[in-house]
């Protein structure tokens, strides 16, 4: 009997890196002998359009990806360049499109991750690695937060926030722990739980810890997002993957178990369209078959759809490491809305609802890009702007929003994770390698001869 091929070998003996940073939950890669982290030298080729990198990164830029685009898989070499995270210079700050100003709202959370904003504006945060859920409120002339508060402390990997029911008055925050839902009593106002949490539901554990969680605008499914507790194991022969690698949905009350959507490898974030109702997430997709191999994607989620984890991607595309396997699969698998630079670990995305940026925004998506660890030159890093063009539906494309958190020399200073709409109509960005949340707004274009 063979031993594992190289490149099996090199998988497992990177698997903590693949389960902790292209989830977002590490700050930097696993750092062992010739594969030790590196930032990419600036003068490297660019890649082949439409793949890009940080050094093409620009508030505005236009991109698109089709599944047409993609090459074979290890057309390069996987990469092993996890982030290395400095403190953020004293001339760096997150570039923005003209017309919008970035300030920094809170520095009082430690590595900020999901946010959530309540019926009466406060901001809700998930500190993942301190197990609490934080709270901030007002705004004062500095643009800054005029309040934070621990909401609830010895939460075990909180992530998803979600409050219930939906509407302008709930009665509970859901929390989306790595191995649970759980939900604490909550009125409009509170600075602190008004009581023990209550156990809604078990999740599987470990892997991919992120727990996503919405309602539908009916109050009557809650949606959970759960990731692969891996990069490619085969759920046939894993237990380990059952009920993970999908959105799953309950009743408010935990319980009615159904998977909704199935074959998405780790679905980190999740919204409700406003209007349709209609369910979206943002994905992390698999590593290790090179730079521009698999996109990362955003996309409305259908029921009872199939994605392709792991036996397929992006349509009829096979993952040759399952080379042969559920080939009945293979016209069944849902190519995403918009396909995203691969390896930009995509996190928190929400529906810009407000009414404070330009009406071409309104109704169009903001995601949080969290960067990149297998790719030769880092990618992501970013907010993305997915526009839906006043119908409703994407068409493919999205845009550089919020860019600027990589230096020259590829190190990396800043870390979107989470995204959020302001009572006032900003947006803000949580930022866990400086510990920041940013806020984006809209300022009146300066005249002509402004600068002159």
């Amino acid at each position: 009997m063979t031993g594992p091929s190289p490149r099996r070998r090199e998988g497992l003996r990177w698997l903590s890196c693949v389960l902790l940073a292209a989830c977002g939950g590490a700050l930097t890669s696993c750092d062992s002998g010739s594969a030790r982290a590196q930032a990419a030298p600036s003068d490297a080729p660019l890649p082949a359009a439409p793949f890009t990198d940080y050094r093409a990164e620009t508030p505005g830029a236009s991109r698109k990806i089709s599944a047409a685009d993609l090459p074979a898989p290890y057309a390069t070499r996987p990469a092993r360049n996890g982030a290395r995270i400095v403190p953020r210079p004293t001339t760096a700050w997150p570039k923005a499109p003209a017309g919008f100003k970035v300030d920094l709202y809170a520095t009082q959370v430690p590595m900020p991750r999901a946010l959530r904003t309540a019926p009466n504006g406060d901001v809700f945060v998930a500190a993942s690695n301190r197990g609490e859920v934080h709270v901030l409120r007002g705004l004062d002339a500095g643009s800054k937060a005029e309040f934070a508060e621990v909401f609830a402390r010895g939460l075990r990997q909180p992530f998803g926030l979600a409050f219930y029911p939906p509407g302008p008055s709930p009665q509970w925050l859901y929390i989306g722990s790595h191995d649970s839902i759980d939900r604490l009593p909550y009125q409009n106002g509170d600075l602190q739980a008004r009581g023990k949490p209550e156990h809604i539901a078990d999740l599987p554990g470990g892997g991919h810890s992120t727990r996503d969680i919405r309602f539908s605008q009916d109050g009557k499914i809650m949606y959970v997002a759960v990731g692969s507790s891996s990069n490619i194991d085969d759920p046939d022969t894993t237990p380990g993957e059952k009920h993970r690698a999908n959105v799953l949905a309950f009743n408010p009350d935990g319980s009615g178990l159904r998977v909704f959507a199935s074959g998405i490898r780790n679905p980190v974030g999740l919204a409700i369209q406003p209007g349709s109702g209609a369910l979206w997430c943002s994905v992390n997709e698999r590593d290790d078959l090179g730079d521009d191999l698999v996109p990362d994607y955003i996309t409305h989620v259908q029921e009872g759809g199939f994605y392709g984890w792991p036996w397929w991607y992006i349509g009829a595309h096979q993952d040759p490491r399952h080379e042969g396997k559920h080939r009945e699969l293979k016209d069944k698998v849902i190519v995403p809305d918009v396909l995203i630079q691969p390896h930009s670990a995509s996190l928190q995305l929400t529906f810009y609802d407000g009414e404070q940026f330009p009406a071409q925004y309104r109704g169009d998506i903001f995601a949080a890009e969290h960067g990149s660890w297998n790719k030769a030159t880092r990618a992501g890093y970013e907010v993305i702007r997915v526009p839906l063009h006043q119908t409703g539906k994407a068409g493919g494309d999205y845009e550089d929003f919020v860019t600027g958190f990589v230096l020259d020399n590829g190190d990396v200073w800043g870390r979107p994770v989470g995204v959020a709409v302001a009572k006032d109509g900003s947006l803000l960005v949580s930022d866990d390698a400086s510990s920041s949340i940013w806020r984006i707004s809209h300022v009146a274009a300066p005249a002509p001869d402004a600068a002159h």
